[in-house]
């Protein structure tokens, strides 16, 4: 005998949240989203993120069949090559990449504020907004409160904390769950793509990824993104028709001013920046970034010097303590709000998504009565735990993401520097590692499920 649906509140409407969501619905389980900004078009910019295995599957199995296809309609050009340049723009490696007819087993190049837009499609009856989260309750009859700072309140018989890295849930739930600075900070900035700035870059730079070994310890990524819109919403020319109609019919492109951009992120230790930079914005922090790449290539700096101020962002990166086992009850989290990890291996939106589809897998079979609701909680966190806090550990660990670093240190930054230009370099040269690297880069996320 199947058991009553449980009503389940999300606090945060982020990629995991959001994708769970998607997935309880689909499920036929009840559910209401709380999200602390005021509307749809708050929140996040459109940098960009990579959308692998791991994160389409998540997606494919939560969205209603015609959304996964708009995901698929909404996401930037994909990359065709891996490259590692120097500060002067040599190229010191590049690796092609491999194209895909599998909508799943690919990277996707996706705009984050499109994804959010995406994945509130659908959702407008259960999303609500400018709803901070301030305390829940658990009750004796067995459900739960949520109560935020504006007074309201809503009660369920679940809540997940999908509230990102600094969440107030867990702050509650596992106040010993504790994030700390992992020493570097990111300025990121977005550029518009025009016929002048396209010129700035190399051709291989246009059609992918390329990470930036600056000397002295500064680091950068570049992403040109081209989306099947442009600056006026207009479907381009030789854009298939099913994308084309699916874009003219998806009401998240009128919300979402995401155009073609280049995305332009530098970073290094913290102590490389002023004391004050994650209070800087718009031109001022846009002049930071320039002052401290004095010495690389014109082109580059030409590059940030023509970058959207408004989208100037500085971030300091985290990641989470892993954290003993803990008794499972009536509150759970996802994604960020459990395991912070660096951009050290740009996994942390495809594990977020991984956890989504877990959850909802997990609730979908207490709903069946296959289990109670706590044993299905328990299951998904004695899983979730374990491949969170690797993956946070994996991020830890890659080239330049710690503030302590050798890198970063001003002796021997300079032979680490070298080092790992050398290992790029030799590896693109030679077949076999070369294919190892490309076959690392594909199956990365497809292999941890």
């Amino acid at each position: 005998m199947s058991a009553a649906p449980p009503h389940v509140l999300i606090i945060g409407a982020g990629t995991g949240g959001l994708c769970l969501a998607h997935g309880l619905r689909r499920a036929g389980i009840s559910v209401a989203v709380y999200e602390r900004h005021r509307d749809r078009a708050e929140g996040l910019l459109g940098y960009r993120v990579g959308i692998g295995p791991t994160g389409s599957r998540a997606l494919r199995e939560c969205l209603p069949p015609e959304l996964f296809a708009t995901f698929l309609a909404t996401c930037a050009r994909p990359p065709h090559y891996f490259n590692v340049v120097t500060q002067g723009l040599r190229q010191t490696a590049s690796f092609a990449l491999r194209p895909s007819a599998d909508p799943v087993r690919t990277e996707h190049s996706v705009a984050r504020m499109v994804l959010r837009q995406v994945l509130l499609t659908g959702l407008e009856d259960v999303v609500h907004f400018d709803k901070t989260f301030t305390r829940y309750e658990q009750r004796d009859d067995g459900t739960v409160t949520a109560h935020f700072a504006d007074g309201t309140s809503a009660t369920g018989d679940l809540l997940v904390a999908a509230d990102g890295t600094h969440s107030a849930v867990r702050r509650q739930y596992l106040p010993h769950a504790v994030t700390r600075d992992a020493g570097t900070i990111n300025i990121a900035t977005r550029i518009p793509l025009t016929p002048h700035t396209r010129g700035l870059i190399p051709e291989r730079v246009q059609q992918g990824i390329s990470l930036i070994f600056g000397v002295g310890g500064m680091m950068g990524v570049l992403h040109v993104m081209e989306f099947k819109w442009d600056a006026e919403r207009a479907i381009k020319p030789g854009v298939s028709e099913p994308d084309a109609a699916l874009l003219r019919d998806w009401p998240g492109l009128a919300h979402d001013t995401t155009t073609d951009n280049i995305n332009l992120i530098i970073w290094s230790a913290a102590n490389r920046f002023p004391a004050d930079i994650m209070e800087r914005r718009g031109e001022d922090l846009v002049q930071v970034a320039l002052d401290l790449t004095a010495n690389w290539h014109p082109h580059l700096r030409e590059l940030l010097a023509h970058g959207d101020p408004a989208s100037a962002l500085p971030i300091k990166v985290s990641t989470s303590e892993p954290v003993p086992p803990w008794k499972s009850s009536t509150v759970t989290m996802l994604g960020d709000a459990i395991h912070t990890m660096t951009p050290g291996r740009g996994v942390g939106a495809n594990t977020a998504l991984r956890d989504a589809r877990l959850l909802c897998a997990q609730l979908s079979r207490a709903t069946a009565g296959d289990k109670t609701l706590l044993q299905a909680v328990a299951d998904y966190e004695a899983v979730m735990a374990p491949y969170g806090f690797a993956r946070v550990a994996e991020s830890l660990n890659r080239s330049g993401t710690s503030g302590d670093d050798r890198m970063y240190r001003p002796v021997v930054g300079r032979l680490a520097l070298l080092g790992a230009r050398g290992y790029f370099g030799v590896t693109s040269r030679v077949p076999r590692l070369r294919r190892r690297f490309v076959d690392d880069f594909h199956t990365y996320e497809g292999d941890r499920d």
